[in-house]
């Protein structure tokens, strides 16, 4: 009986909502403001705690932009924080109007939203094919959406 609920509940969202689910492109472009956002805030973090990397290179600084421990807990706080505020999205999500919600389009938790940002480095694997499933599964999930079981939606507000 429970898998009988859970089979119509998402043939519910699938039907009801397939045109209200954000795309790859929207997704991407969205992403693409958040990684500025977190650049200059990790540039600044590294200027205040006196990071310097070892080489001058600026593809050696950007690296270590994205990559050091301070970068890492930046972006997971970034991302958790306000995926899982009363807002349900990042800044670059904000400006597309897309919102992180769960299958049931409600506001996630910052546990769940933590699992989805560290799901992430699964859809990174293998050529970022995690991220690609975006564009080709029914509810539009990459493999970190499908591993927190959420869903991101656009243009909440026009419902």
């Amino acid at each position: 009986m429970n898998s009988t609920k859970k089979l119509f509940s998402n043939l519910f969202v699938r039907l009801k909502f397939s045109n209200k689910l954000a795309g790859f492109w929207l997704r991407l472009f969205a992403y693409i403001i958040d990684f500025l956002i977190l650049s200059v805030i990790n540039y600044y973090l590294f200027i205040l705690l006196k990071i310097q990397p070892e080489e001058r290179l600026v593809i050696t600084n950007l690296v270590a932009l994205v990559s050091s421990p301070s970068a890492l807990v930046t972006g997971w706080l970034y991302y958790a924080l306000l995926e899982s505020s009363n807002y349900q999205a990042t800044i670059g999500k904000k400006i597309f109007k897309l919102k992180v919600t769960d299958k049931h389009l409600r506001k996630i938790s910052f546990g769940k939203a933590t699992g989805r940002h560290f799901g992430k480095i699964l859809s990174g694997l293998f050529l970022g094919i995690g991220f690609l499933m975006i564009g080709f599964t029914m509810d539009k999930q990459g493999l970190h959406d499908m591993m927190a079981n959420t869903l991101v939606i656009k243009n909440p507000d026009k419902w």
